[in-house]
């Protein structure tokens, strides 16, 4: 039920979301293309996949998608089900997940005016 609420959605946290059964047999040629598409939903199998970033953007590039896209998800799936099926519980859950994102947006905008945004530094 939730992961039909993505059924229309094409981006999540400015990532291309992938649909299907990859076309890619080769397991490490899967893993290359995650890369650049870390999000993909399989809806025959009700499933969500996400790459994880690995080590910092200016180190590393980006090669997977940061924690604010995975509360992204939560929130557009929560959103949807809460049109379906409104509740107090829901808007609740998804006041906390909009302040979890500001919360790591004025993190980043932080770390960007200190010089840190994307090493491993505090």
């Amino acid at each position: 039920m939730a992961l039909e609420t993505l059924k229309d959605v094409k981006k999540i946290g400015g990532f291309r979301v992938i649909r299907g059964k990859p076309a890619i047999a080769d397991w490490d040629a899967y893993e290359e293309s995650r890369k650049y598409y870390p999000i993909h939903i399989t809806d025959d199998k009700n499933m969500i996949s996400f790459k994880i970033q690995d080590g910092p953007v200016k180190e590393n590039g980006v090669n997977g998608c940061q924690v604010d896209t995975l509360i992204e998800a939560a929130r557009i799936m929560i959103e949807g089900l809460n049109a379906k099926y409104p509740c107090m519980e829901n808007e609740q859950a998804l006041t906390k997940l909009e302040e979890a994102l500001v919360w790591l947006e004025n993190r980043k905008k932080d770390r960007e005016k200190r010089g840190v945004e994307g090493h491993n530094k505090l």
